[in-house]
């Protein structure tokens, strides 16, 4: 299941991937975590080095290396140069899953305590001033649209703060997008402007109270966000030593919260995944940025690139490893 983590700067969204993300790894599932926020704090807060950090080759520097990779041998897409972020994949394309093989993992992760860990890279020297964060994001879009992820598999995403993951596609990305969300006025705002403009495009969000501290704090988000509450986490001692960049072990976690992470998973897991609809948005979107700024920049027709018969999920997969 591809799952997302959103919510307000500062409300422990990157702290909750990783601990999700650890707690996935510590059940022995196969874990991929994608560190896609501009602030890049992903990493430490899985406990992998500065040094190893240092060395990641990052997915959003590599966009035409991984452009090539993924376009294959789709006749549709006969260079680098015309496959934009939205770009959906068809028959030809290199399909990923979670496998040794994947060789995008090879390239561009870091085991980290049973995570693989990618990177989108912060600003360069040259982005500061001319280029938009979005573009760098664009290499998880391409990941994400064509990776094929099985059962008992789980891609979790560190995403920007607020709504701004709404300025592409790849909020449609995600089986379950988990918004985290402090007992706060600011909290819970951010939790109606991301319900808001994700109403129309068929998008599970499931909030997640953190830094709670009694059956107030609950209270108070049950009042602002319903039935869309679906679990809480308790003010943690924890989790206050992941932030000061100490990796306790999972045991000393509190029992309360380690439900509350048992039954996030199970709600990920209840959640059935549709690749009918995850083709459909991805074309969606594709055509609606081709038509606003992707003809124009790439000079040609890229509605051009949609392959009608083409349907993402398992046999795609399976045909993909058969041309390979």
């Amino acid at each position: 299941m591809k799952i997302a983590f959103v919510g307000k700067g500062g409300s422990g969204k990157t702290t909750l991937s990783a601990l999700f993300a650890r707690y996935l790894a510590h059940c022995g599932a196969p874990v991929v975590a994608i560190d896609a926020d501009i602030n890049q704090h992903l990493g430490p807060a899985l406990g992998a080095s500065a040094a190893d950090l240092a060395a990641l080759p990052a997915l959003g520097g590599h966009l035409t290396e991984i452009k090539d990779l993924l376009r294959g041998s789709n006749p549709r897409i006969p260079s680098a140069e015309q496959m934009v972020k939205t770009t959906p994949p068809g028959r030809g394309s290199r399909l990923l899953d979670l496998s040794a093989d994947n060789p995008v993992h090879r390239r561009f992760g870091l085991g980290v305590d049973g995570v693989l860990l990618m990177l989108t890279g912060p600003f360069s020297e040259d982005d500061l001033g001319v280029a938009c964060y979005h573009s760098k994001v664009g290499a998880v879009e391409m990941y994400l649209n064509h990776l094929v992820d099985g059962p008992g598999e789980y891609v979790v995403v560190d995403m920007t703060a607020g709504a701004d993951s709404f300025a592409s596609g790849m909020f449609t990305r995600f089986d379950v997008t988990f918004l985290v969300a402090e007992p706060t006025l600011r909290g819970v705002g951010v939790y109606h402007q991301y319900a808001a403009y994700a109403r129309d495009h068929d998008v599970a969000i499931r909030v997640v109270g953190n830094k709670v501290h009694g059956p107030e704090d609950v209270e108070f988000l049950r009042e602002h966000v319903g039935d869309a509450l679906s679990v809480c986490l308790t003010h943690s001692g924890f989790v206050r030593g992941m932030e000061k960049g100490r990796h306790p072990d999972l045991a000393e976690l509190e029992e309360d919260n380690l439900k509350a992470l048992a039954w996030m998973r199970d709600l990920v897991d209840a959640t059935e995944q549709d690749w009918t609809r995850f083709t459909r948005q991805n074309v969606e979107f594709h055509l609606r940025n081709a038509e606003r700024w992707a003809n124009a920049a790439t000079g040609v027709d890229l509605a051009a690139q949609v392959d009608p018969e083409f349907v993402m999920g398992p046999a795609a997969l399976a045909a993909s490893r058969a041309a390979l």
